[in-house]
């Protein structure tokens, strides 16, 4: 086999693939055979009547096809693995000569990783040492740690006094907006604690000091920019009836509350313990803030040609993460367009620039990792793959919810990347 490679714009290569005519051959008959397994034909078995016979029941045109088919697939991909091509995406196949006696001749045109042209990335990881900020965690922040933990771990009582910050109540309501019920505006024995914020601005206030059994009417503006436009600005009428208030009895913060969080003897050692959390977080978020700062200045001195083809898989990716999130908080995509006077080619816009920064990242974090040698062994990819399915309780399970194979993928550019990192940092 023959393959002429020749290299396109925007970081595309077409193959020129020459199949000699007695290996395509092979193909012809593989083909015929496979064919006659749903012939009938007199004297042969399935599988085994002749190429000759099997040209007269199907035509050779019906095989050629097949035959062809079945060549650019494997030939494609041999050409691919020996001369180390990172092709990405699919394949634009023109068959340029066919014919049962000659060689099979085909074009594959396709996209592949961007060949990066690196400025001395060693210097510049070097050069930002500097940058690297020293973190700390303050008594105050330990404290307010203790005290959510305190919070929430509450005990509450019913009172009979009226409501106030901090009280757990259960609420029902009723919003009218221009006399029209809002079904979505009602609710029977609300709960919430006051003071947490989980109304819109003004309803929460009206709660404070009613009593049990007591009932309110108010009105409150929505803001001008709520998700349901029909309400946007409008005022709604409601009214309120306060079916429970409970006092929260927190627990004094001493040994004994400690050790009731868990393995703590004291409450020093629970102290020491979210230290220690606090510190590992915020040593993380600067690690990967440093690191990303490192990337995009490698990046901005490197060259190199995008494949429109990463682009576009990048922001399909960006998409479908932000659908993710607007789900999260319960309306729709199209909702959330509006709640922004926005667009999908809006959106598509404004992930452009995040996806060709994502893009020359990753390039660029490939292309040290090649320059450098940089491996990945199977036994580590196994073992970092392990810890993502360690929450699943069976195999199966895990195969049903899991694509493995792409898990695999995914984990090892993630080790890679943490070694090329890991290999910047030690820069001197």
């Amino acid at each position: 086999m023959k393959v002429e490679i020749k290299k396109l714009p925007n970081s595309e290569i077409e193959l020129n693939i020459i199949v000699p005519a007695e290996h395509w051959h092979e193909f012809l008959d593989e083909t015929a055979k496979e064919l006659s397994k749903d012939l009938k034909t007199e004297g042969f078995r399935p599988g085994f009547a002749p190429m000759s016979l099997v040209e007269q029941k199907v035509g050779m045109s019906h095989i050629l096809e097949h035959a062809a088919e079945h060549c650019v697939h494997k030939c494609y991909v041999n050409a691919i693995l020996n001369n180390n091509i990172e092709a990405i995406g699919k394949p634009e196949i023109s068959v340029t000569k066919i014919a049962k006696d000659n060689p099979f001749e085909f074009r594959a045109k396709v996209a592949v990783m961007p060949e990066v042209k690196l400025p001395d990335y060693k210097k510049i990881a070097h050069d930002l040492q500097k940058d690297k900020k020293e973190v700390s965690v303050s008594d105050e922040e330990i404290s307010k740690s203790i005290d959510w933990l305190q919070k929430s771990r509450a005990k509450y009582i019913t009172v009979s006094r009226p409501a106030q910050a901090g009280d757990r109540v259960e609420i029902d309501f009723e919003g009218y907006c221009e006399n029209n019920k809002m079904d979505k505006l009602c609710s029977k024995n609300h709960p919430a604690v006051l003071g947490r914020g989980y109304f819109l601005p003004g309803f929460e206030e009206n709660l404070f000091g009613m009593k049990e059994g007591g009932e309110k009417e108010f009105s409150i503006k929505f803001p001008d920019d709520f998700e349901h436009q029909h309400l946007a600005g409008k005022d709604v009428n409601f009214k309120a009836k306060m079916n429970l208030v409970q006092e929260a009895e927190l627990s004094e913060i001493n040994d004994e509350f400690a050790r009731g969080l868990g393995n703590f003897d004291n409450l020093e050692t629970l102290r020491q313990s979210i230290k220690k959390g606090i510190l590992m977080e915020k040593q993380n978020q600067e690690k990967d803030r440093w690191r990303a700062n490192l990337v995009a200045k490698i990046a901005e001195k490197s060259e190199m040609e995008i494949p429109r083809i990463l682009l576009e898989a990048e922001e399909r990716r960006m998409e479908d993460d932000l659908r993710a999130k607007v789900a999260q908080i319960d309306i729709t995509y199209e909702q959330y367009l509006e709640k922004f006077k926005k667009t999908e080619n809006d959106i598509k816009k404004e992930f452009g620039k995040n996806a060709i920064e994502r893009v020359k990242a990753f390039s660029v974090l490939n292309a040290i990792a090649k320059k450098e040698n940089i491996e990945v062994s199977e036994q580590e990819i196994l073992d970092e793959a392990n810890k993502a399915l360690r929450h699943f309780e069976q195999i199966k399970q895990a195969e049903q919810n899991i694509d493995t194979e792409q898990l695999k993928n995914y984990t090892k550019d993630i080790l890679k990347n943490e070694k090329v990192f890991q290999l910047l940092e030690k820069s001197e």
